[in-house]
């Protein structure tokens, strides 16, 4: 919207300097930058706000997690912020007719959309259960399938929608159309959407402690956004081997304003927290991030860039797998880890959360640099 009307004005009167904004990398700077002061400005409001309509987190008492009871009643739903910090400066910078772009801010709307349900049910409607889990799945497999149709189907990705990127082997990639042509869809499809639903419950899961979930989220929104630029650039996808994307770099202004906006939301979430995402962040924060990774055809990257979210999520299948098994064979359940998801784990070793969350940080930067180092080690 935004490039739209600075395109129109340079090619009408020709400013100085206004060329400047052809440029994806200026264009992801002002996104990230707007993002941040969007969710700066509005995130007092929105958190005024929840205060005001009494919209406090409801935290269990049995979980065995004492810390954790002087949080009762701290504002969630506070993706809200997110969101709109990052939808916002994505549609005004990126090129109106770009179609990843439109796409992945569809995924993250309609995610947050079904997070949102479940946090009315749950704060609102004061039901902890939440939206029943098989009509949350239900969003994110619908989902899932309008991604997966959209990016199969549509004219503009042909010889590019079937194909992804290996980890570490050079001139060589995964065609999802195995079965023959025309036949790629049968595979691809329900790879999106189990990729979009699993990174979406894995931040939604690793939204455990303040700060945690919106720092990893904003890591990996920035090493996607680095390959997303370089898949969209000839001359960078030529030098590293990799599948050159026409129109992919686009989404290098997402990425920054998705890192943007959880710079943002961090002033209000980092220890002690003033807000909590929700599942209304969480679900749309992890959808992006499984839309972008499919989009910059990286997926089989995201064990490795997510590995944080990754071992949270292998953590509870561990754990509870393990308690089932355990509970038939001797009639008690036994535990793999004091608590799942692991960061609970650490809490009940008596880490202190803001060790815990900072450590996690790290160990998430190490993994996206090592990511982004793929690409030479092949």
């Amino acid at each position: 919207m935004l490039y739209s009307l600075l395109d129109w004005l340079e090619k009408m009167y020709q400013p100085p300097g206004f060329g400047a904004f052809s440029y994806i990398s200026v264009r992801s700077a002002m996104a990230a930058l707007f993002a941040l002061l969007i969710s700066l400005f509005i995130g007092k409001k929105i958190i005024t706000w929840l205060q005001k309509m009494q919209l406090g987190e409801v935290v269990r008492k049995d979980i065995g997690l004492d810390s954790h009871l002087s949080k009762a009643g701290t504002p969630s739903m506070g993706g809200i912020i997110i969101i709109l910090s990052c939808v916002i400066p994505s549609i005004l910078w990126t090129k109106p007719d770009n179609i990843y772009g439109w796409l992945v801010v569809f995924v993250m709307i309609v995610l947050g959309g079904v997070g949102f349900l479940d946090d009315y049910i749950k704060i609102i409607k004061k039901d902890k259960k939440g939206l029943a889990g098989r009509l949350k799945v239900a969003g994110q497999v619908l989902t899932g399938l309008i991604l997966g149709t959209i990016l199969y189907f549509w004219p503009d990705f042909a010889g590019y929608n079937t194909l992804t990127t290996v980890p570490f082997l050079k001139q060589f990639n995964i065609d999802y159309a195995i079965l023959g042509p025309g036949l790629g869809w049968i595979i691809y499809i329900p790879v999106v959407i189990f990729i979009l639903t699993a990174v979406s419950n894995a931040v939604n899961l690793t939204d455990g402690l303040d700060g945690l979930a919106s720092g990893i989220s904003g890591i990996t929104g920035m090493a996607l956004g680095i390959l997303a630029y370089v898949s969209g650039r000839v001359d960078f996808s030529n030098f590293l081997d990799i599948l050159y994307l026409p129109g992919i770099g686009e989404l290098t202004i997402f990425s920054a304003a998705l890192v943007g906006s959880t710079l943002g939301f961090l002033w209000y979430n980092t220890y002690p927290a003033q807000v909590f995402m929700g599942d209304t962040g969480s679900l749309a924060l992890g959808g992006a991030i499984g839309a972008l990774a499919i989009m910059v055809k990286k997926e089989l990257l995201l064990p490795m860039l997510g590995g944080v979210l990754f071992m949270e999520t292998l953590s509870v299948i561990l754990q509870t797998s393990y308690f089932k098994y355990t509970k038939n064979k001797y009639g008690e359940g036994r535990r793999i880890f004091k608590m799942a998801p692991l960061h609970h784990h650490y809490e009940k070793s008596g880490w202190a959360e803001p060790k815990i969350v900072v450590r996690f940080w790290i160990i998430s930067i190490l993994l996206a640099i090592l990511t982004i180092i793929t690409l030479k080690i092949r």
